[in-house]
């Protein structure tokens, strides 16, 4: 490898289940980012790399990997800002792999699903006029509604990894992201279905997930202030059972 080259290495499985490493030489004049290097050696030198990519401008979450042991997006890591010619790029932890670079995502969406990620609204559908917010509603849950599904955030988490049950940074930032929406009314029911042992209770607060998130959600931050809300919503249960 001379000093005009990358070295990427790149963790590959295999229709057989097989794992192993593959080695390439890339042109540092041909790309910048960590995604236009695997596009290179998928167009250039090995077109049975597999790897997941859609927008390429960090927006659709499709290529989260792990580059040099931490979870990335490929498509916005800037190559030389790793200071390092070595480049490894693997699968992001705590998902099965399929091919190569893919893992299957259906154990995130289906935790992402059990959060009820949508608005609910008590009135069925049965009002006049459109449901207007105010900015300043709007701000109040802007930030959270920001999460792409990449998978970082779960891939980063040491609790996704030793309790497959827990349902993750990225279910519960979307559980507090539509309990603040002021056109929402079904906050009441996310809360006891996230109110359980693998709920916001399981959360350490190690802080990764808010560490490698590509667009600032803060998906620790938001897991601290769901707990309140999960607190406050148990307490309301308790004194309403007694005044029953």
């Amino acid at each position: 490898m001379s000093g005009n080259e990358y070295e990427f290495t790149i963790k590959r499985k295999d229709d057989h289940g097989k794992v192993s490493y593959s080695d390439y030489s890339v042109p540092k004049d041909r790309i910048s980012t960590v995604f236009e290097g695997l596009l290179y050696i998928k167009e250039n030198l090995d077109q049975t790399l597999s790897m997941r990519y859609s927008c390429t401008m960090e927006i659709c979450g499709s290529c989260a990997v792990e580059v040099n042991g931490k979870p990335k997006m490929a498509c916005s890591t800037i190559a030389s800002s790793l200071k390092t010619d070595k480049i490894r790029v693997e699968p992001i932890r705590h998902f099965d792999v399929i091919k190569d670079l893919v893992v299957d995502l259906d154990s995130f969406f289906d935790k992402y699903r059990k959060g009820l990620p949508y608005i609910i609204r008590e009135d069925y559908g049965d009002y006049s006029s459109e449901l207007l917010q105010t900015p300043e509603q709007f701000q109040k849950y802007e930030q959270y509604s920001m999460c792409i599904k990449c998978g970082l955030c779960m891939a980063a988490c040491p609790i996704v990894g030793t309790d497959e049950d827990y349902l993750g940074p990225a279910s519960l930032t979307a559980v507090l992201r539509y309990n603040l929406d002021s056109r929402d009314e079904g906050g009441k029911y996310r809360l006891e279905a996230i109110g359980t042992e693998e709920g916001t209770s399981r959360c350490h607060y190690a802080g990764e997930c808010s560490e490698v998130c590509p667009k600032g959600v803060d998906p620790s931050s938001a897991i601290q202030k769901l707990r309140w809300q999960v607190f406050k919503h148990e307490i309301s249960g308790l004194i309403r059972g007694r005044r029953k």
